[in-house]
């Protein structure tokens, strides 16, 4: 008999300033530092000026290593690219995914394109932590357009869900990760539902892009929130009654290690903050120069 879990607590995606751009965060929050394995969710939404220059936007060339900074696009496009010699542009419903192992250099702007036409580009990023033994691997960028993802329809074809990792309804998500998790980015229309099994030992959250929604043992929740679930239940139902509802579930097996951090590196001890930041300085997670 499958149980649906009880909700822990309710996080508003509060608007914070990074570097000069505006996003939304739910968390890490004052009392809740991560949702382990997550580190951190970003939601960022911006109208571009048509006649612009993507040299002049986005986020220019900056390093990380420890972790995976994973960007969904829901609207627009954004153009990745590394020290690794990776340059690739994924548009709305597709996912990047860099696995930034031992260091790599990236950028993340909008296409020349996007820039040029002007538009919205919408996104969401999270930071996903990556265990001790995979820490200091080789970089690993991983992009799917949202026709790589494989779709999971509902039975009432009121629903669809992006497999992104892990495993729903026997659909395998594209994604390498590193550590056990299910990641699923869903729409469902008025009227329907979407039932989810998670394995108890996960960690669960799920954040609400667009739309009012209903939860199963909680109720309506608005778009723009968090809702962090408890480890008592291996099911989450979600309802979208009056509208069409976006959302993205974050599913996890904790990473029981020490996190340390430091803008850009996620790693386990204050040293290995000092040796990145050293690493860095001398060139060791390469060196990016933009052409547009």
């Amino acid at each position: 008999m499958m149980k649906n879990r009880s909700v822990k607590q309710i996080m508003y995606a509060q608007e914070v300033t990074m570097g000069e751009m505006p996003v939304r965060q739910p968390f890490p929050t004052q009392s809740v530092d991560q949702i382990n394995p997550f580190l951190l969710l970003h939601h960022h939404k911006t109208t571009i000026e048509g006649g612009s220059h993507p040299r002049n936007m986005g986020v220019s060339p900056h390093p990380h290593r420890g972790f995976s900074p994973v960007t969904f696009i829901i609207e627009g496009d954004v153009h990745h690219r590394d020290s690794r010699g990776n340059s690739s542009v994924v548009e709305a419903g597709g996912v990047q995914w860099l696995n930034a192992g031992m260091g790599i250099n990236h950028s993340e702007r909008p296409s020349k394109k996007l820039a040029e036409n002007g538009g919205v580009q919408e996104i969401i990023q999270l930071w996903v932590n990556t265990p001790q033994i995979n820490k200091m691997d080789q970089p690993l960028y991983q992009a799917f357009s949202k026709e790589a993802l494989p779709i999971v329809s509902g039975e009432d074809g009121l629903s669809e869900v992006k497999v992104v990792t892990g495993e729903f309804n026997n659909v395998k998500g594209p994604v390498i990760s590193f550590s056990p998790m299910l990641i699923l980015w869903g729409e469902v229309k008025s009227n329907g539902k979407v039932k989810i099994d998670i394995p108890t030992d996960y960690n669960a959250s799920v954040y609400f892009i667009k739309g009012k929604a209903h939860v199963k043992n909680f109720g309506v929740i608005d778009d723009l929130n968090l809702m962090y679930f408890e480890n008592d239940g291996d099911q989450i139902t979600i309802y979208a009654k009056e509208e069409n509802i976006q959302f993205l579930l974050i599913a996890g097996k904790p990473i029981n290690e020490p996190v340390v951090s430091h803008g850009p590196f996620v790693m386990n001890t204050q040293t290995e903050i000092m040796t990145a930041m050293r690493d860095f300085q001398l060139g060791k997670m390469g060196v990016l120069i933009e052409e547009f």
